[in-house]
């Protein structure tokens, strides 16, 4: 008897399962990695970012290597000449791609990360041609302008969107923070701009200060199980009010953690820090978990399940929410306990 249907799709790709690698350099800037990510039943690989900086950087000389390589030809974007430097960060990211999609049966998908204006329909365009099946586009910025407004950064990220849509053929997903006035409208705009789909959500990262050395430090932590709730609830709120593909993003453990994000309306789910704590074989763990839950609950498919959860039916999703609060605060043990004190 066959068990029960993982297939899902995202931006329009098939997948064999809601379970995809989402950007990070320790799982996907390893060529070897990757197939082993496959075996173990990685639905697709997000790759990991190509920042603006790089591109920027690199791409004066880049176009003059692509015009004068002494073998290569216009249309071959991937060609690398022998006298090229080899830190040529379009290069490198073009070769990891073709090298991936070589390897591999399941979807790669390229990550691009900034947030101002450049050579992003060069770029894009170079990925298209290098094999990527799709784009996620990540808008990381912490605005740190007094004299700018949230609507004029809104605009410069829908203008980013809308120009990288224009430019390639292949499906983009924009991935984003929380740290919106109105998530709702602007996940509207990101599809008239192009978007087909919405990454849920980015960490920002947050330094660390040395306080003998007097100096900021680097400290990168891996998600944990709170980092589940922010999109549990915007792609609850979200899906049916926008028609977008949703990936839920952070927090990711347990099968049952996939599961609550179906139920909410997301397609896919994004695994990253779980990989890093127990290597590639926790996918297949995970693929157990979820089957396992399907087939107890009497799930035929993972599609079945999809959205069950979600308020696309709900006439008033802001006050459903403000309910909710509401109850939270006066049933919950914290919350009677600070009552007491008040």
């Amino acid at each position: 008897m066959n068990g029960p249907d993982l297939a899902t799709t995202y931006l329009g790709l098939p997948l064999s399962s809601p379970l995809v690698v989402g950007a990070a350099a320790p799982l996907s800037a390893d060529p070897d990695l990757i197939p082993r990510l496959a075996e173990q039943g990685a639905a697709a690989v997000v790759l990991h970012s190509l920042f603006l900086e790089q591109i920027e950087h690199d791409w004066q000389e880049w176009e003059h290597h692509q015009q004068h390589g002494s073998e290569s030809f216009a249309e071959s974007l991937s060609f690398v000449p022998p006298n090229a430097p080899t830190h040529l960060g379009i290069a490198g990211y073009l070769q990891e791609i073709e090298s991936a999609r070589r390897r591999v049966d399941i979807p790669i998908i390229a990550s691009l990360n900034g947030n101002a204006g450049g050579h992003w329909a060069g770029t894009v365009r170079a990925i298209e041609q290098a094999g990527a099946q799709a784009i996620e586009l990540n808008l990381y910025a912490v605005p740190t302008d007094a004299e700018r407004s949230g609507g004029e950064l809104e605009e410069e990220q829908l203008a980013i969107v809308s120009t990288v849509c224009t430019a390639t053929r292949l499906p983009v997903a924009v991935k984003l923070s929380p740290s919106y006035t109105n998530l709702a409208h602007f996940a509207r705009r990101l599809h008239q701009a192009g978007a087909r789909g919405l990454v849920l959500f980015n960490r920002f990262f947050q330094p660390d200060i040395d306080i003998e050395a007097l100096e900021h430090v680097s400290n990168v932590l891996l998600s944990s199980a709170a980092d589940l709730r922010p999109p549990l609830r915007w792609i609850a709120l979200l899906e049916g009010q926008v028609p977008l593909d949703f990936a839920a993003s952070g927090g990711v453990a347990h099968g049952t953690d996939v599961v609550r994000l179906l139920m909410v309306g997301a397609s896919v789910t994004m695994v990253v820090s779980d990989l890093l704590r127990h290597g590639p074989g926790q996918l297949r763990q995970l693929e157990t978990e979820l089957t396992g839950w399907l087939e107890q609950h009497n799930y035929a498919s993972v599609q079945d399940l999809r959205g069950c959860m979600s308020q696309r039916r709900c006439p008033d999703p802001a006050a459903f929410e403000r309910a909710q609060y509401v109850r939270a605060i006066s049933t919950s043990p914290a919350g009677s306990a600070l009552g007491t004190h008040l």
